[in-house]
């Protein structure tokens, strides 16, 4: 009997050496969605146990801050195991960055990897898409890049920038057939978390919200959220009045962090 076809051919996936993109990565493995799943972050230890964890899944490090690497990193990938079909573009940085904190090294960190890390994969991968009329592109950002919110000078303006980034890329590349997703998770248990001092509501396991992101790729949902009351709870916040939003950070949002 011959083998159920996967879903994709080849998976790429950024920042897959822990938390969600590891766990995607995972899932998608396990449940045998794709030919090859090709890992891509710094931390070459992880990813090698990654791959010596499923067959599946291949190490593929990667500083995604240099373009030429990640041009290299694209090409090797596609002659190896061939085509991209699916491109999550998960790597990402955080600080904690208050006024009295905030400094260029860390806006400037934040930039190149959240925004410009992007950017560099797009132009690896776009080109090659866009020939064979196929794809899909998933780009992560954040609920914190719905509204300006206290503690993320550093953070969610890189965020808020691939909120707009993809909703360009959806009207541009709709006609070549590639489906452009953007994610926008809340809190979840992962390493960039885990210093956090402040409440989190609503967090989730990396696990729970590979599920949440692998639904939602299923499905070439545009925007997905996870957890979905918190999301959507800091995603409402765009459409108050200003005067209103002010409001609700000074009153609520500060008291919390401080």
């Amino acid at each position: 009997m011959a083998s159920r076809p996967s879903k994709w051919g080849t998976v790429w996936i950024t920042g897959a050496s822990s938390g969600i993109g590891a766990s995607l990565a995972t899932l998608i493995a396990e449940r045998s969605l794709a030919e090859s799943v090709a890992a891509s972050a710094r931390s070459t230890d992880k990813l090698e146990a990654l791959s010596k964890a499923n067959p599946t899944i291949k190490s593929y490090p990667l500083d995604v801050t240099d373009a030429v690497a990640v041009a290299e990193c694209v090409s090797g990938i596609e002659e190896k195991s061939g085509s991209i079909a699916l491109a999550v573009l998960c790597a990402g940085t955080w600080k904690l960055t208050d006024i009295e904190g905030f400094d260029i090294a860390s806006a400037r960190a934040g930039i190149e990897v959240n925004y410009m890390g992007v950017i560099h994969a797009l132009a690896a991968i776009v080109p090659g898409m866009m020939k064979r009329r196929s794809g899909h592109i998933a780009i992560v950002a954040s609920v914190a890049g719905y509204r300006g919110l206290p503690l993320s000078a550093a953070y969610g303006p890189t965020k808020a920038a691939l909120i707009n980034l993809a909703e360009t890329l959806r009207a541009e590349l709709r006609p070549y057939g590639i489906t452009v997703s953007i994610v926008n998770p809340g809190f979840v248990d992962t390493p960039m978390t885990s210093d956090n001092p402040f409440p989190m509501p609503g967090i989730i396991s990396a696990e729970s919200a590979a599920q949440s992101l692998l639904a939602g790729l299923e499905a070439k949902k545009y925007e997905i959220i996870f957890p979905r009351g918190f999301g959507y709870s800091v995603k409402a916040l765009r459409y108050l009045p200003n005067a209103v939003f002010f409001w609700v950070v000074r009153t609520f949002i500060m008291k919390k962090a401080s």
